[in-house]
């Protein structure tokens, strides 16, 4: 059990300083890493119009006052994602940051309401490229304390080692026993419309899925990745799980040989999810659609919705073709040192509620 003493006090502090002196040691290691490949640091705004438009993300919101007293309602940021795409539409080809990014309603081992997130991005350059610094950062950020191995809950793996690569499909038919690709329609992937939720339902049922009659295919999807997949990845060596259903992928643009997929992947390290990156979708009118489509389902499943920042749609319109991915800085930093949950490794954890 955590010591129920508060993180400053003089005995949880010692416990907790060599993680902490460790993050240090990683963030400077990545940091060299990103300025020996001409990539620039950039420090984007933690108040925005829109936090993200992910249907299952939650948002602090909050309000900006002006002088006059004119109020406006703003958004603590779920990812760094639409000031950094701006960003490439200005110019910058290569950027990297490490962005403090806000969460509402997770907490767990691995979750925290605020934490780090690095994020980066390659103008003109492939989404195989970014899968690429995936592999080496993780390597490089567990040189920068002497981690031979990555460990969490049993599993232990090399971190410089060889990744496994395999499509979502795969891991479908492998963990789960499901031939997805099947139940993805090509006319759904090319119209923009949803698969048929009844058959991945009935697939889900067939292998002792729990499946609620309200639930959507996104749901149904997720839980059999979650519960079937998931314990699977990342166990015996890094994993790239990649070309995920187009449906799923709301900010990536699909697959040139294969619309039902997208150029999107996560990378995994001892069944933990480390990364989640793309090949950025770039129409404009397709991303707008995508985000409302988001939002329709938060406020059919919570009952709100967040704004889509206008100018996000018109910087994209603009946004030279490129690949992005974030990857969660404290838990790599988490698995790097042994730490076995993530307030560990934050110099100022946010309090429990009382």
């Amino acid at each position: 059990m955590p010591d129920p003493s508060p993180w400053w006090s003089p005995h949880v502090h010692a416990d907790r300083r060599p993680f902490l002196l460790a993050r240090g040691r990683i963030a400077a290691a990545l940091r060299a890493w990103f300025g020996a490949r001409d990539f620039v640091e950039v420090e984007t705004a933690a108040l925005q119009v829109s936090p993200g438009n992910e249907a299952h993300l939650h948002a602090f919101a909050t309000r900006l006052l002006s002088p006059d007293g004119t109020e406006q309602g703003l958004y603590l940021r779920t990812s760094p994602e639409f000031a950094c795409k701006k960003l490439l539409t200005a110019g910058e080809r290569r950027i990297f940051d490490f962005a403090r990014v806000f969460r509402n309603r997770e907490r767990s081992a691995l979750h925290h309401p605020e934490f780090t997130m690095l994020e980066w991005y390659r103008a003109g350059e492939p989404y195989t490229a970014v899968m690429q610094d995936c592999v080496e950062i993780v390597a490089e950020g567990a040189s920068a304390v002497g981690a031979k191995r990555l460990t969490f809950r049993g599993a232990d793996i090399n971190p410089a080692g060889p990744p496994e690569r395999l499509t979502v499909a795969e891991a479908f038919m492998r963990h789960a026993g499901i031939d997805l690709l099947d139940l993805l329609d090509l006319l759904d992937s090319l119209t923009g419309g949803i698969p048929d939720r009844d058959r991945l339902a009935a697939a889900a049922k067939a292998i002792g899925i729990r499946v609620a009659e309200d639930d959507l295919w996104g749901d149904i999807f997720s839980r059999i990745l979650v519960e079937r997949v998931e314990p699977h990845l990342g166990r015996e060596r890094l994993t790239l799980l990649y070309e995920y259903p187009a449906v799923q992928s709301a900010l990536a643009r699909p697959s040139a040989l294969d619309p039902r997929v997208a150029e999107r992947f996560e990378l995994y390290a001892c069944g933990v999810e480390l990364a989640n990156g793309f090949g950025e979708l770039t129409d404009a009118v397709e991303q707008r659609r995508r985000l409302e489509a988001e939002m329709d389902v938060k406020a059919r499943v919570y009952g709100e919705r967040y704004p889509i920042d206008e100018d996000f749609i018109a910087a994209v319109a603009q946004m030279p073709q490129a690949s992005g991915v974030a990857l969660g800085f404290d838990r790599l930093v988490m698995l790097a040192t042994g730490a076995t949950r993530i307030d560990q490794v934050l110099w100022s954890p946010v309090p429990e509620p009382p």
